[in-house]
């Protein structure tokens, strides 16, 4: 269907975990598919190729019914997810969600830039550290900063599992100054895992553990600008899907 958007899940109402608009409300559309194959990706479900049959082609219409059948017709923030969302054809339906009283926020690693990122209320880029296995494209990642244009709130959250994931982060954040910078401590168990199935029980110590070194780590460095973030999601419900 020329159009459609390849769905993984889409669920909610529920809150967002991370970044920028933790705690706020939200309905999470998550997309198939993604060019990162990262090292402790906790969506695998929505990058792997082997999970394609579980994803669905829906038009941007049919996505917007079943956003606002969760939302019952209210106006509601739409967490664009995935996988990398910017793979897939999404201005229709920012367009059409936003005619609706929609606002969208869209997280991306930014490998892909899009011209309708200039339509988003949020964009936040999640460069991957070193110890995703995965290579920076820093003239993409640039593109995708350009691209979101003035009236699209811009932040970068990097994910940080280590010193030199918190290296990568200043990196980042002397790269883009203008942009406000927050920090999330990664999931290291999540539910599946490239080596097979995890489990729905999250490692609560271990995570808090690393927050409170990262924690830590800012406070000593005096970078007081950053935002240091646990994964709130994964504190309350651990690995489960759909919340």
């Amino acid at each position: 269907m020329k159009g459609s958007i390849r769905i993984s899940e889409i669920f909610g109402p529920t809150v967002q975990g991370e970044g920028p608009l933790i705690g706020r409300p939200t309905v999470f559309v998550r997309t198939g598919g993604c060019d990162y194959r990262c090292r402790w990706c906790d969506t695998l479900y929505a990058v792997l190729p082997e999970f394609r049959e579980d994803w669905t082609l829906m038009t941007p219409t049919a996505i917007l019914t079943e956003v606002e059948r969760l939302s019952s017709s209210a106006p509601v923030l739409v967490s664009l997810s995935g996988g990398n969302p910017a793979l897939q054809p999404l201005a229709p339906l920012i367009e059409q969600g936003r005619q609706k009283g929609h606002t969208f926020a869209l997280e991306t690693q930014g490998s892909v830039a899009q011209s309708w990122f200039a339509a988003l209320d949020w964009l936040i880029l999640s460069p991957k550290p070193p110890s995703s296995g995965m290579a920076t494209d820093w003239q993409a990642l640039d593109d995708c900063v350009a691209a979101a244009k003035s009236g699209t709130q811009r932040v970068v959250k990097v994910t940080v599992f280590d010193d030199n994931d918190y290296a990568y982060a200043r990196l980042v954040a002397n790269r883009y100054p203008a942009l406000p910078v927050y920090l999330q401590v990664g999931n290291s168990a999540p539910l599946i895992t490239h080596a097979g199935p995890g489990r729905e029980e999250a490692d609560i110590d271990d995570l808090m553990q690393r927050f409170r070194w990262l924690v830590d780590k800012v406070a000593a460095d005096g970078w007081f600008t950053a935002t240091v973030l646990p994964q709130l999601h994964v504190l309350a419900w651990g690995n489960r899907r759909g919340v």
